[in-house]
C-alpha cells in the first residue's frame, strides 16, 4: 500500500465518525498545524484530513438541523389540528 492509498483509507474512515470524534480530531489537527514544524507534504496531508473532518462535522450538524426542523414542523401541524 502506498502513502497515497493509506491517506485515502484514512479519509474514507472519517465518514464513519460521529460528531464528537470528528470535532475532537479536528481540534487536534488545527493545534498540530498551528504548531508548525512539519514538512510541506505532512502539512498538506494533515490539512486534507482537517478538511474531511470539518465536512463530517458539517454533515452531522446539517442532519441535526433537519431533525429539529422536522420536529418543529410536526408540532406546528399538530397545533393546527
Amino acid at each position: 500500500m502506498t502513502d497515497s492509498d493509506a491517506a485515502t483509507n484514512d479519509l474514507a474512515e472519517i465518514t464513519t465518525f460521529g460528531y464528537e470524534r470528528a470535532r475532537d480530531e479536528l481540534v487536534n489537527v488545527v493545534k498540530m498545524l498551528e504548531q508548525g514544524g512539519m514538512d510541506l507534504d505532512d502539512s498538506l496531508t494533515l490539512w486534507e484530513r482537517g478538511e474531511a473532518l470539518a465536512t463530517r462535522c458539517e454533515e452531522h450538524l446539517a442532519g441535526a438541523r433537519k431533525r429539529v426542523e422536522d420536529a418543529l414542523s410536526r408540532r406546528e401541524i399538530g397545533d393546527e389540528q
